[in-house]
C-alpha cells in the first residue's frame, strides 16, 4: 500500500498525495521561514487516484503544501483552485496556526494567492515507535476531562511559558493534583490543529475548544509547541504516575466549513470524495457545521485509521474519544452499528485494546444513537445525566429513572443479553454548564458569545437555588454547596465509566454560559487561586471511596439478582424496608431511597435525601457488624436525622475489624 504523505529516504523526500478528479498537482517547497515559495514542481499520477513525486537532497524540516487544478464548480463539489495553498492531509506538524481570512474562502476567479496566510506543513522525521504497552486505563475509572488550553492558564506553580499547553499536564503540581483525585486518564480535547470558524474575528472572539480541525495528525501549535515530541514526553510522565491519556478526536467534520466557507485542505484536494454530498451536489451538514466527512469512503476510513495508529505508535495514548461519532457509522448517510470503519478500529491489532469512546449523537437523520454502538465501544450517555439532574432539581417522579442510572443503565446497554454497562456517566461535560452552574442558574446566560443569547442549549435541566447567578446569600451559597456535593456522590456511586470536567471538582464557573466555545478568556480559564477547597477535598474522598470499595467501579449492572446468596444490590426505603412497585410508581413519593451494595465481608450503604427536609434513615442490622461512616468528612450520626439534599455512605463492617480506606 502505497504511503501518502511526506516520506524521508535515503535519496530525499517522496510527497505522495491522493485525488481521484485533480486533473493536476503540485508541492510547493518554502525556505526555512515558510514565507517564500522556493519551488513548485508536478506531481506524476502513479495510478488509482495517487499522485507522487520524489525530491532529491531534502530531508528533515523542510516546509511544503500542495496545490490541484481541475473543475471549478462547487455547486457539483469541484472546488479545483491552484491560488489555494493546500495542507496535507497527512501533515504530522505545522509551522503556524490556522488563522480565519476571508482570501481563503475567495471563489476561483476573485482570490490571490494563499500561500501568505496559510500555515506550511513541515516533514517530520518520526521517532523510534513507543514500545507496545497495555491500555492503563479500564472501564469503570475515572475520566477527567480537560481543556489543555485553559486548563492551567492562570496554574499559580505552572511557568508562565508553559501555561496552557500539552507539556504543562506534566508539571508536578497538575501530576499532584490529578492523584489526588483519583484520576485514571485525561482527556484532552481537540489538541490537533484548528481554524475559528469565520463569524468569529469580526467579534473578537476565537475558538478555545479546538472542535474545528483542518486535518487530523498535526497539533495545535499554540497547545503543543514542542511538536508530537510535547505529546509523547507528557504521556509518558502522565503514565508514569498511573494516569493514561485519551484524545477526543474530530473526525466528523473540518473546518472548511459550508459552501462559503475556506478551502484549505481536503475541499481542494478532493471534495466529492472526503465530504458527503446530497443528490443536488449540495454538502450533507449531518454535523451543524456546513459539512460532513464521509467516513464510508475507503480513502477516508484509511486517513483515520492512520491517525489512530499514529497517536498509539508515536505517542503511546490509551484510546480516543470520537466526536459525533455516528459520523463515522454512516454508511450512504445511515448509522450502521456494524460500518465498516467502526469494524476497523476496534479489530486493528495496534488499536484493538485501546479505549474507545463514542459521543453517540448528531444532528442528521438517525443521528442519536445512544446504545447503539457495539463493545467494545463506551459511549457518553446523556440519559444519566438528564435523570440526575432532573431528581436532584426535583421533578416529580424521578426515583426510578436515578436507580437505574444507578445501577448501569441497563435499559440503554443491556440489549441481546449484555451484561455490562458501556456508560460513560456524566452530570456535566464542555459542552454545556458547569456543575457549580448547573445549581446557580436556572437559564443560559450566552451574550458573550455574540449572538444574542440564541446558542447553546435552552432546557439545562438546571435550577438557581432562589437568586440566578452570583449572589451573597450565605444560605443560598449553602445550598448550592450541598446540591454539588449531591451531584458528585451520585456520579461516583454510579456504576459503569464516570467523567468529570476539570474546575467541576471545585466549583468553577462559566457564569451561566453553555455554549463557552469562543470564549478563549477568564469564562472558561480555571480560577485555581478562587477554587473552593473543600468541595476538592470532598471530590477526593469520593474518589478514594470509589476505589477502596470495588464495587463501585465494576461495570456489570446492578441486578439485584442473587450470587452465592448475596444479592448485587437492594433497594430499600428510609425504614430500611425493601422498595415495592408502589413506591417506584408513587410520583408523589416523598424523594428518598437507598441503595445497599452486598459483597463479602460487608456493604456499602448509599442513603440519598433528595429532599429538602431532614430525615432518619434505618440500616439493616446483622449480628457481628456495625455501620460506620465512609467517608470521613460525613460524620454520620444514625441516631439523627441525615441532612437534606444529601448523598451519605455508611460502610458495614464486622465489629471491631478496622475501616480499609479513608476519605482525605
Amino acid at each position: 500500500m502505497t504511503q501518502l504523505g511526506a516520506t524521508i529516504t535515503p535519496d530525499g523526500i517522496r510527497f505522495t498525495v491522493w485525488s481521484s478528479s485533480a486533473r493536476r498537482l503540485w508541492v510547493s517547497l518554502f525556505d526555512d521561514t515558510g514565507a517564500r515559495e522556493i519551488e513548485r514542481l508536478e506531481l506524476n499520477p502513479e495510478g488509482e487516484g495517487v499522485h507522487a513525486l520524489l525530491v532529491p537532497g531534502l530531508g528533515d524540516g523542510m516546509r511544503y503544501g500542495f496545490r490541484a487544478d481541475g473543475d471549478y464548480a462547487p455547486e457539483r463539489g469541484l472546488w479545483f483552485d491552484p491560488n489555494k495553498l493546500l495542507t496535507d492531509p497527512y501533515a504530522l506538524e505545522i509551522d503556524r496556526p490556522y488563522q480565519y481570512h476571508w482570501r481563503l474562502a475567495a471563489k476561483r476567479h476573485e482570490g490571490a494567492d494563499t500561500a501568505p496566510l496559510m500555515p506550511k506543513a513541515i516533514v517530520a522525521a518520526l521517532p523510534e515507535a513507543v514500545a507496545p504497552q497495555p491500555a492503563l486505563f479500564q472501564p469503570g475509572g475515572l475520566i477527567y476531562e480537560l481543556n489543555v488550553g485553559s486548563f492551567t492558564k492562570l496554574h499559580p506553580d505552572v511557568p508562565e511559558a508553559q501555561r496552557g499547553t500539552i507539556a504543562a499536564l506534566a508539571h508536578p503540581a497538575i501530576l499532584e493534583h490529578l492523584k489526588r483525585l483519583g484520576v485514571c486518564a485525561v482527556e484532552l480535547m481537540p489538541v490537533t490543529a484548528s481554524i475559528d470558524e469565520r463569524h468569529l474575528p469580526p467579534l473578537g472572539l476565537s475558538n478555545a475548544w479546538g472542535y474545528n480541525p483542518v486535518t487530523f495528525m498535526a497539533l495545535d501549535p499554540r497547545l503543543a509547541p514542542g511538536g508530537l515530541k510535547e505529546l509523547r514526553d507528557t504521556v509518558a510522565a502522565l503514565r508514569e504516575v498511573g494516569i493514561g491519556t485519551i484524545l477526543d478526536l474530530v473526525f466528523n467534520h473540518t473546518g472548511e466549513s459550508d459552501r462559503l466557507g475556506p478551502t484549505l485542505s481536503l475541499r481542494g484536494l478532493d471534495a466529492r470524495t472526503y465530504y458527503r454530498h446530497m443528490p443536488d451536489g449540495r454538502l450533507a451538514n449531518d454535523t451543524g457545521t456546513g459539512n460532513t466527512i464521509a467516513c464510508d469512503h475507503p480513502v477516508v476510513q484509511r486517513v483515520v485509521l492512520d491517525t489512530l495508529r499514529h497517536f498509539v505508535r508515536n505517542a503511546g495514548v490509551d484510546g480516543f474519544r470520537f466526536d459525533l461519532a455516528p459520523v463515522l457509522g454512516r454508511v450512504d448517510g445511515t448509522f450502521d452499528p456494524e460500518a465498516p470503519l467502526l469494524e476497523a478500529i476496534a479489530g486493528d491489532p495496534v488499536l484493538a485494546d485501546r479505549v474507545l469512546i463514542a459521543e453517540p449523537w448528531d444532528i442528521g437523520s438517525t443521528g442519536y444513537q445512544l446504545g447503539n454502538f457495539r463493545p467494545p465501544y463506551l459511549e457518553w450517555n446523556d440519559r444519566y445525566r438528564d435523570d440526575v439532574r432532573r431528581f436532584w432539581r426535583g421533578d416529580a417522579g424521578a426515583i426510578g429513572a436515578l436507580a437505574t442510572r444507578l445501577a448501569g443503565s441497563s435499559d440503554v446497554f443491556g440489549g441481546a443479553g449484555q451484561p455490562v454497562s458501556r456508560s460513560v456517566n456524566f452530570i456535566a461535560a464542555h459542552d454545556g454548564m458547569t456543575l457549580a452552574d448547573i445549581v446557580a442558574y436556572e437559564k443560559k446566560h450566552n451574550a458573550a458569545n455574540g449572538e444574542h443569547n440564541r446558542d447553546g442549549h435552552n432546557d439545562n435541566l438546571s435550577w438557581n437555588n432562589g437568586v440566578e447567578g452570583e449572589t451573597n446569600d450565605a444560605e443560598i451559597a449553602n445550598a448550592r454547596f450541598d446540591d454539588q456535593r449531591a451531584l458528585l456522590a451520585t456520579l461516583f456511586a454510579s456504576r459503569g465509566t464516570i467523567m468529570l470536567t476539570a474546575g467541576d471538582e471545585f466549583g468553577r464557573t462559566q457564569k451561566g454560559n453553555n455554549n463557552a466555545y469562543a470564549q478563549d478568556n477568564a469564562i472558561t480559564w480555571l480560577d485555581w487561586a478562587g477554587r473552593d477547597q473543600a468541595l476538592e477535598r470532598y471530590t477526593a474522598a469520593l474518589s478514594q471511596l470509589r476505589s477502596a470499595f470495588a464495587p463501585l467501579s465494576d461495570t456489570n449492572f446492578l441486578t439485584g439478582k442473587a450470587a452465592a446468596e448475596i444479592p448485587d444490590v437492594e433497594w430499600l426505603t428510609e425504614t430500611g424496608a425493601p422498595l415495592g412497585e408502589s413506591d417506584w410508581n408513587d410520583p408523589s413519593r416523598h424523594r428518598l431511597v437507598m441503595m445497599l451494595g452486598n459483597r463479602e465481608g460487608g456493604r456499602l450503604a448509599v442513603m440519598v435525601n433528595g429532599d429538602r427536609r431532614q430525615c432518619v434513615f434505618t440500616l439493616p442490622l446483622r449480628d457481628g457488624y456495625e455501620w460506620r461512616p465512609a467517608i470521613e468528612t460525613q460524620a454520620i450520626d444514625l441516631a439523627r436525622p441525615l441532612p437534606g439534599r444529601t448523598v451519605n455512605f455508611m460502610i458495614e463492617r464486622r465489629a471491631g475489624k478496622a475501616r480499609a480506606g479513608k476519605g482525605s
